[in-house]
């Protein structure tokens, strides 16, 4: 992969050769001189010494190069390894007060990662990052990539075994039991547990009655709020998530504090997700129920509605008969000027399908109010 070139400013920051470590260079033989003062240069910028001539950008090396006056040549032909390269190693560290990682050091930075990172931080690179920053704070050198792995593990799972432990002492003794129950096996069929962890399905009478069972499940089993009341929301769901994927079987290989506690956050999320899923459930029947009624009353009207041509020329010739004779019979004079009866009962049906009758039909309520849902998580 190929490297994108330094511009001036980022060599003349980072790989300018100040006064007093030209001084450190130049004590140095002449031969090795480039390779010491790359790797001071590194150094000061990373806090650790490069693994390789790969990890020098070819644009610094032609820089510090200049500032020397050798050839860039002596950068890959010179020992990285031996005696003398140790010299180089602890001149440098000595020049810039980095020391190297002691054991009492790796314990020291375990401690503090899984005290206040691996405590809030479940992923293992953010974890690392944060170390390889520590180290440099503490002015030490990082340790080989195996043993930082080693470090960043241990306290990721001392920090979990903390929490844990945490978590489980906050919960009553008969909560426990209870969520212990549901890791159970599944020799009898689904187990609550399977019904908990599953998805609803399409809206209907019965999905609504199957999340109303799982609510009341967890609710059942009564983990209180107060079990992850300081414990990081990410840290939460991870958890939520593993106890999601994991089968009752995998869930007994844990170690009892890690299984409570994988399925106490399970059902604390849990209790929220359900509450908020029969909410919507309900405003999409709600929803429905007013489409459909909108149809229906649709459809009525429709059924209703006959369009009547030439209501001006009716209306006229109604007016007319009536004026003629004002105390005839309707039946005998009105209806004939009409062309009938019922042409008339078209009429009157046309203007209440274009009048308020339909928006009072359509605002009519279709039954009784419907309650609202209310859970508390």
């Amino acid at each position: 992969m190929s490297r994108a070139p330094l511009d001036i400013d980022a060599l003349v920051e980072h790989w300018t050769l100040l006064p007093d470590e030209m001084d450190l260079v130049v004590r140095r033989h002449e031969a090795t001189r480039l390779v010491f003062a790359l790797w001071l240069k590194f150094y000061t910028r990373t806090g650790r010494f490069p693994r390789g001539r790969g990890e020098l950008p070819d644009d610094a090396v032609a820089f510090v190069t200049k500032q020397l006056g050798v050839s860039a040549g002596d950068a890959s032909l010179a020992e990285w390894e031996g005696r003398t390269a140790e010299r180089h190693r602890a001149a440098i560290r000595s020049h810039l007060g980095f020391r190297e990682c002691s054991v009492a050091d790796a314990e020291k930075l375990t401690g503090w990662l899984a005290g206040e990172v691996a405590c809030k931080e479940r992923r293992f690179e953010p974890v690392r990052e944060e170390l390889l920053a520590q180290c440099r704070r503490e002015r030490i050198e990082p340790p080989a990539d195996g043993r930082v792995e080693r470090i960043v593990r241990s306290a990721l799972h001392q920090a979990e075994e903390a929490l844990c432990l945490r978590v489980v002492s906050r919960l009553p003794a008969d909560v426990v039991v209870r969520v212990e129950e549901l890791a159970g096996g599944e020799d009898d069929g689904p187990s609550l547990l399977a019904l908990i962890k599953s998805v609803p399905g399409n809206l209907s009478l019965d999905t609504m009655l199957t999340e109303i069972d799982k609510l009341k499940a967890v609710r059942a089993v009564g983990v209180p709020a107060a079990a992850f009341a300081d414990v990081a929301p990410k840290v939460v769901a991870g958890w939520r998530a593993r106890a999601m994927v994991e089968a009752p079987s995998h869930l007994a290989r844990h170690t009892p504090q890690l299984r409570v506690t994988l399925l106490a956050a399970l059902l604390r999320l849990r209790l929220r997700e359900l509450t908020d899923t029969l909410v919507e459930l309900l405003i999409s029947t709600v929803h429905r129920i007013d489409a459909r009624a909108n149809k229906k009353v649709t459809q009525e009207l429709i059924n209703e509605f006959k369009k009547v041509t030439g209501k001006e020329n009716l209306l006229f010739r109604i007016a007319e008969a009536a004026l003629t004779a004002p105390d005839a019979v309707v039946r005998e004079v009105v209806f004939p000027a009409s062309g009938g009866e019922q042409t008339l009962r078209d009429l009157v049906a046309e203007f209440k399908s274009k009048g308020p009758t339909y928006r009072a039909r359509s605002r009519r309520p279709c039954g009784p109010r419907t309650p609202a849902i209310t859970a508390r998580a």
